[in-house]
């Protein structure tokens, strides 16, 4: 790492009594593990003070370009408790190249992709004992990058703070495996051409808050967004990407044109899907396809991945002008496959060919 780490364990570390009453059944987001991964970056040092040590508040003036254009960039992966007890990230690498290509989208300085990686690497072991014993739990990290210039001068940033906290989780859904509902945002889209859709920034998650809002209002789990050009393709969910699963075997998804955010999820499903012999395809698919083709069974399964919730079925779509139910409304044999051969070599329970676990030291 040409950027030396500091690691600073902190004096006063929550008891053993204390942790497990948090890791019991913690809401994801809502409890944080002990320590944190800072770093700063200015235009005459560049990286530096790269340091992992207690948990702590930011203080910024007022004035900080952040809380004003929103130069934030950010991340999420896990670190899984393996079947022999070890621990191991998945596929960090490809996070880190995600992080410095969603830098470069927001005219922010790239951070280096070994030093991401040994970042993620070093909260996860220290914080190792935060992760939850039960079925699919895991130590969610969520790295980030803010501009911390001092201006209100708009132009892009200079001094940067990158951080990493983690926090305990389990399944994102309740319920585990149930499926979703989805409703059909005809009036609000994520993103448009040349926009920021395939950038991890978190203005692209606020501008989706209001049709959340609306798909929550309308009795439904999670929205579906169309294309922000024809209003007719679908392109994916306020958080995760969508998967089709025909009767002939074949499974299909809308393809990274740029407004779509390259899921590291969707990519290992991808791959999966290959390994098991599907016949996978990445083209465009119309919302009154997907109704017709479920309507006409043509379409058995449809599922949304991310690395938050993983794999969740799709029961049903609605809408202004769309309705209807995917198969059984539960979902079905490939998403089930495809979800557990995914969580299979995360938690080390079956080999890994593509080399994406890396393990703690």
């Amino acid at each position: 790492m040409s950027h030396p780490l500091s690691i600073e364990p902190c004096d006063a570390p929550t008891s053993t009594e204390q942790r497990q009453a948090l890791l019991h059944n913690p809401v994801f987001g809502k409890v944080f593990t002990d320590h944190m991964v800072t770093a700063q970056h200015s235009a005459d040092k560049g990286w530096h003070q790269a340091r992992l040590k207690a948990r702590h508040d930011f203080q910024f003036s007022p004035g900080t370009t952040v809380l004003h254009y929103g130069l934030e960039i950010f991340e999420g992966l896990k670190a899984y408790r393996q079947a022999n007890g070890s621990v191991a990230l998945f596929r960090p690498e490809a996070n880190a190249k995600r992080f410095a290509n969603s830098a470069r989208r927001l005219a922010m300085p790239p951070l280096p992709e070994a030093m991401f990686v040994e970042s993620v690497k070093a909260l996860a072991q220290l914080d190792k004992d935060w992760i939850p014993q039960q079925d699919f739990a895991s130590l969610y990290l969520r790295p980030f990058m803010i501009a911390t210039d001092a201006t209100l001068g708009l132009k892009p940033a200079e001094e940067c703070l990158f951080s990493v906290i983690a926090c305990p989780v389990g399944a994102y859904f309740k319920g585990g495996a149930a499926a979703v509902s989805l409703w059909v945002s005809d009036h609000f889209t994520r993103a448009a051409p040349g926009g920021t859709g395939d950038a991890k920034c978190g203005g692209n998650y606020a501008a989706a808050m209001v049709a959340q809002l609306e798909a929550s209002r309308q009795g439904c789990d999670q929205v579906v967004f169309l294309d922000a050009v024809e209003r007719l393709w679908v392109e994916e969910l306020g958080g995760m990407n969508v998967f089709f699963v025909f009767d002939d075997g074949s499974i299909q998804t809308p393809p990274l044109t740029g407004t779509i955010l390259p899921g590291i999820t969707r990519d290992s499903i991808l791959q999966l899907a290959m390994d098991k012999g599907l016949t996978v395809r990445e083209e465009r698919y119309s919302i009154d396809q997907w109704q017709q083709d479920a309507q006409s069974g043509r379409l058995v399964e449809a599922f949304a991945c991310g690395t938050a919730a993983v794999v969740t079925p799709i029961g049903s779509v609605r809408g202004n002008r769309h309705e209807f139910t995917i198969g059984n409304g539960q979902g079905g044999e490939v998403t089930a496959m495809l979800k557990g051969a995914l969580l299979d070599i995360q938690y080390g329970r079956a080999d890994d060919p593509h080399g994406w676990m890396l393990a703690l030291d």
